[in-house]
């Protein structure tokens, strides 16, 4: 009887050993986000490289990365991934939607609304980060600057916001891709190599 009951008190410990998904979500967040802004930014049209990246990329591998976070107990990962995972996916449902018949042209009320929600959604991350990484601080304080400058640009209807709206943004997914790449090399080489902060 006393062996049983030292049994059951030993506490078991699994190690996790699954890698980090950060630098998948980010890869995804980051080079979604420069290829959106080099359209805002005036270097080429909306079309299909932009919704297949937003679906697959942007949308469905940062999903992925988000429910490796949750794994491994992160919940600003988990939160953050499937979050803008999702606004990608959305993003491109905004457009396609109307071209598709399944709704009416969406009204720029809406469209600053939707904005403005991702926008207040990104600068409370923002604040979050100051207790993390000076890297993170980076991608979410530019993100929310992206956001800032797009509500106003479409607000307003003024076209050289919305273009160094795309400037922001193309800085903002390079800070990201940094971020992500900078994890993986310091991963592998097993130094900081990339100072991340």
């Amino acid at each position: 009887m006393e062996t049983e009951t030292n049994l059951i008190k030993e506490t078991i410990r699994i190690a996790d050993t699954t890698a980090n998904p950060a630098p998948l979500g980010l890869l995804a967040f980051g080079m979604t986000t420069i290829l959106l802004n080099l359209h805002n930014a005036g270097f080429f049209a909306m079309g299909s490289a932009i919704f297949a990246m937003g679906i697959f990329f942007g949308g469905i591998a940062q999903i992925i990365a988000g429910i490796m976070e949750w794994k491994k107990n992160n919940t600003f990962g988990s939160t953050a991934f499937v979050s803008y995972g999702f606004f990608w996916i959305s993003l491109v449902g905004l457009i396609l939607m109307p071209v598709f018949g399944w709704s009416g042209p969406i009204q720029m009320q809406a469209l600053v609304s939707f904005l403005t929600l991702w926008g207040l959604f990104s600068f409370v991350m923002f604040i979050i980060t100051l207790r993390l990484s000076r890297a993170l601080q980076v991608v979410f304080g530019s993100l929310t600057l992206l956001f800032l400058l797009l509500i106003v640009g479409n607000a307003v209807g003024n076209d050289t916001i919305l273009e160094i709206a795309g400037i922001v943004g193309i800085i903002c997914g390079l800070s990201a891709m940094y971020t992500g790449l900078g994890q993986v090399m310091n991963e592998v080489y097993k130094e900081q190599v990339i100072r991340l902060g």
